[in-house]
């Protein structure tokens, strides 16, 4: 039960359903390397994908923050700077030597400046979204794409991309989703008679540094369907299927988690 102001009315409560499947080791074989994995949804899908018996390293820029989230999780860590993009071999390369092999790749670090109007946009802010929302998980894809494909290795990658992605924008987080997920079609189509699946959840608002929600705390979020943020466990299961074997049908699917509130309909 989850509660908080209703379309601007008194704190009223409110039913959220929220289930997680037993842990079941499904992903047992799974070495998998996560950007952005000190806290968010990067550390939810960490700690559901341990769980469920793979093996994890996570990444951040915060030594201490990825650092203390991989000792919670019970993974292993790297540090690392996604814009630098001439070290993203080096990770990947740094990944197989912890996890003695790697076999899954979870882009989820990304970065939101929420200018919300073209006019407040500025060339620092374009490049820093666009070099890590997008240049950074294109190149690191790359170089892991090449580590399958010369270790003949059946691989899968996951992007975390965004409701926005499914709409119009003029800002450019959006429009770095966007492109993101033209990128997960492509691959996918491009990579899959070699044994590699690309897929990506797309979050509406959920409880992160990022967007400013707290779990348990008020979740109250009117632009949301259902009027609340989303947590990132609920996320972090649908992305636990994508990864799975469970999934294998699935290649190119772009799941939005957000209640169908971006379909367009005349109801």
């Amino acid at each position: 039960m989850l509660k908080y102001a209703l379309h601007g009315q008194p704190i009223v409560n409110v039913e959220a359903a929220i289930y997680t499947q037993q842990a079941s080791q499904r992903l047992i074989g799974k070495k998998i390397l996560i950007t952005g994995g000190g806290g968010g949804l990067g550390k939810a899908m960490a700690k559901r994908f341990v769980e469920e018996g793979a093996e994890v390293v996570i990444t951040g820029r915060n030594k201490e923050k990825t650092k203390n989230a991989a000792i919670e999780i019970g993974c292993k860590y790297l540090v690392a700077d996604l814009q630098d993009t001439e070290t993203l071999s080096n990770l990947i390369r740094e990944s197989v030597k912890l996890l003695n092999g790697l076999n899954v790749l979870v882009n989820n670090a990304g970065v939101s400046l929420h200018e919300w109007e073209i006019e407040k946009v500025t060339l620092e802010g374009w490049n820093q979204q666009f070099d890590t929302n997008l240049r950074a998980p294109y190149f690191l894809t790359k170089y892991f794409i090449k580590h399958l494909t010369e270790n003949s290795i059946d691989g899968n990658i996951l992007f975390v991309s965004s409701e926005r992605s499914q709409t119009v924008d003029i800002i450019p987080y959006g429009l770095t989703k966007a492109a993101m997920n033209s990128l997960v079609l492509g691959l996918a189509k491009k990579y899959i008679n070699k044994g590699i699946r690309v897929n990506a959840v797309a979050p509406g608002v959920t409880a992160s540094d990022m967007t400013g929600f707290k779990k348990g705390s008020n979740l109250y979020c009117p632009y949301n369907q259902t009027g609340r943020a989303y947590i990132p466990e609920e996320v972090a299961e649908v992305a636990t299927f994508l990864i799975s074997d469970c999934s294998n049908c699935l290649s190119g699917q772009i799941l939005v988690c957000n209640e169908a509130k971006t379909i367009n309909a005349y109801f």
